[in-house]
């Protein structure tokens, strides 16, 4: 693949072009010289100004890695290689934000060379990355798209993909992290016309957690109207846009309807007649870019005078800024981003490749193991692979396409000598095949996108967007599972998913579970080094895994207190939010929390005292003992993932801030931090606790 040569910067010709005024001041000019037929046409995600030189960001697609190949209808077909990490699902299993950020500038790096060596004419800056929605209940069809169901953590990892994404300066960044989809959009069917209803301090404790810190905390200015409405008003019109984002939380860029949102406005959710008075009503909301078609309703309200040009231009204001920062006001290319444009292909390169690895190394949970693994390749002389998806890396509608991919087949035969594969589909075969293996390894699960087509899977428990999943069972318990099991006991299930299943048989009868996601380039070789011993599954979960489905409350119900999620759960799950075992042990030996007037300090001191090295994530929970208003059973306020050697101890300091313990005061409108008395809990779950302190919080 050729490299075009660098575009230099060339002479300041407009006061927009010129870095040494305030960005402020460089975008009033730039509006000052546009025509209103160019104003409106900045109202689109390719907002450029060609007569003035300026090129369009474009969006693209990036939940974990770039993607400039899609296997939706409705993406274009233009392809570029570009690494491919796991689904959201998994990243938010590694509980490492640290290495989520570098994968998350890694990805940056291959939008700014595909973008500035114009190698795909799809190319863009706007990267639609992270999903800080939060999946609140495992039924969801786009589970795989969010990092989990705790607000912390999934505020903690969405900051880490922004800073990633965007770097580390903050006049320039590398690409503009746009953040989907605000607010509450958990459910598929029924998403254009429904609403998501809560009350308030839901809405701020809860669902909002993730965006809200993603825009303070990470920096993003970009976020995406959800769908649905919330309490009512359609999120493309909502007024939470100006009310909340813009004013309270400092959004002062992009804010996005989601694709073809505006004709849903007016066709599903009936909110106007026409779309002129929906586009109207986007552009009040605080809506300055559209992904629909928009542009003649747009222009029906100018000439009705429902907005103004004053309207557009304020608009612009907010979106260029984000221009400005990717450095897109400045003739040619500054030297700030060349390099990020220069050398060979980077998803080529060992550095991105290693990082992927890493990634899916970390991604993997081990969620039950009697002694059969780790498995020894020496001792392991003959193994069964078997399940019709064990020769695929699968993409979902959002995967970018590596420059290759190793199969979980191809990763168990460069680790062990004699390997037969079966799909299974013959299940005769398969029993006879697994009575004459070692050990074998059952590779079952879901396709990405449910083998279906638009709206449609094949089977109940799948799921994907525009599909919710109607069943949790894993099939392949019914029968086959069971029936490789009867021929040979040393059966490990390999759970290669995008969401939890109700493996109650599973989890009684089979020695091994290791749970993966789909996607990753790295997935085969990760695999193989996780069964072998190679190395350690660290992975943790981050959604409370039920033990039926009608453990669950309404799948609509938005009111998470009835029963749902770790926080407010009433019914013993399979597995528990947190959980994730390893090959070797560790404990914590002595813990120790001190109290300032804004922060917590945790001390833990951890062990291995295993024979293998191995991550382990601490996790700090806070219990409110006392509480005058009603508080979750638990809720998570810290967190941090450490590896040891055999017999290494290490203590680890954590600060957490005592905002984290507050609660939203709908008489006050804020968050209030309640005086009381708290037990602060550390363990390696939601479930395992391993010590807990009291302390109290005084009145102020």
């Amino acid at each position: 693949m050729s490299q075009a040569p660098i575009q230099q910067k060339t002479e300041v010709n407009y006061p927009f072009q010129d870095s040494n005024l305030s960005l402020d001041e460089r975008i009033q000019d730039l509006i000052g010289r546009m025509t209103l037929e160019e104003k409106v046409f900045c109202l689109s995600t390719a907002y450029a100004v060609p007569r003035l030189g300026i090129r369009g960001p474009q969006t693209v697609e990036g939940l974990h890695g770039l993607a400039q190949h899609g296997e939706a209808e409705w993406q274009p077909k233009e392809t570029s290689p570009t690494t491919t990490f796991p689904q959201s699902y998994g990243l938010g299993h590694t509980w490492n934000p640290e290495l989520i950020k570098a994968a998350a500038a890694a990805q940056a790096r291959e939008c700014r060379y595909l973008f500035h060596n114009k190698i795909n004419p799809r190319a863009g800056l706007i990267v639609l990355s992270p999903n800080a929605d939060l999946g609140r209940d495992p039924r969801w069809g786009r589970t795989e798209e969010c990092f989990g169901e705790d607000p912390f953590h999934v505020a903690t990892m969405s900051v880490a993909v922004t800073q990633g994404l965007q770097g580390n300066d903050p006049n320039h960044w590398d690409c503009a992290s746009l953040m989907k989809h605000v607010l509450a959009n958990s459910h598929e069917v029924g998403r254009e016309d429904t609403s998501s209803d809560f009350d308030d301090r839901l809405f701020h404790e809860y669902y909002a957690v993730g965006f809200r810190k993603g825009i303070q905390q990470g920096g993003s200015r970009a976020y995406m109207a959800c769908y649905n409405g919330v309490n009512g008003p359609p999120g493309c019109v909502h007024p939470m846009h100006r009310e909340i984002a813009i004013k309270e939380w400092g959004q002062d860029g992009i804010i996005c309807t989601d694709g073809g949102a505006l004709g849903l406005l007016i066709t599903h959710h009936k909110y106007r007649a026409t779309e002129a008075e929906g586009a109207r009503d986007c552009i009040k909301a605080g809506i300055n870019i559209f992904l629909d078609k928009y542009q003649a309703p747009v222009q029906e309200c100018l000439k009705k005078g429902w907005i103004t040009e004053t309207d557009l231009n304020e608009s612009l204001t907010r979106s260029f800024r984000v221009l400005g920062k990717l450095g897109l006001l400045n003739p040619g290319n500054e030297e700030k981003y060349a390099y990020l444009a220069a050398g060979p292909e980077p998803w080529l390169t060992t550095e991105h490749q290693t990082l992927a690895k890493q990634v899916t190394d970390e991604s993997i949970v081990l969620l039950k193991n009697n002694g059969l693994l780790p498995l020894n390749p020496q001792n392991t002389k003959n193994v069964l692979v078997v399940g019709r998806y064990a020769d695929q890396v699968m993409f979902d509608w959002y995967s970018g396409k590596p420059p290759y991919a190793i199969t979980p087949l191809e990763g168990i035969e460069s680790a062990f000598q004699n390997v037969t594969f079966c799909t299974g589909e013959n299940l005769a075969e398969a029993t006879k095949l697994a009575r004459a293996a070692d050990v074998v390894i059952a590779i079952c699960g879901n396709h990405p996108t449910g083998n279906g087509g638009w709206a449609k899977v094949e089977r109940p428990s799948e799921g994907k967007e525009s599909v919710d999943r109607l069943s949790m069972t894993l099939e392949e318990e019914t029968d086959f599972l069971k029936d490789i099991f009867a021929a040979n006991p040393n059966t490990v299930l390999v759970l290669y998913a995008s969401f939890p299943y109700t493996i109650n048989w599973s989890n009684k009868n089979l020695p091994a579970i290791l749970f993966q996601t789909h996607c990753s380039q790295e997935t085969g070789s990760a695999l193989a080094d996780a069964l072998t011993g190679k190395t350690n599954p660290g992975g943790k979960l981050t959604q409370t895994w039920p033990q039926s489905i009608a453990d669950l409350p309404p799948f609509r119900d938005y009111n998470i207190r009835k029963g749902r999620t770790y926080m407010y759960a009433t019914k013993p799950p399979l597995f528990p939010f947190g959980f994730g075992l390893s090959y070797t042990t560790f404990t914590i030996n002595t813990t120790r929390v001190t109290q300032a007037p804004d922060h917590l300090t945790v001390q833990v001191t951890a062990t291995n005292s295993g024979s293998r090295s191995g991550y382990e994530v601490i996790q700090i929970y806070a219990r409110y003992l006392n509480s005058q208003v009603e508080r979750p059973n638990k809720q998570l306020i810290g967190f941090e993932k450490i590896k040891l050697d055999p017999q290494e101890s290490h203590t680890l300091t954590i600060q957490i801030s005592l905002s984290e313990l507050a609660y939203w005061s709908t008489e006050q409108s804020r968050f209030m931090i309640e005086p009381g008395d708290i037990e602060i809990q550390i363990g390696n779950s939601s479930q395992n606790i391993s010590a807990t302190h009291r302390i109290t919080i005084e009145a102020k």
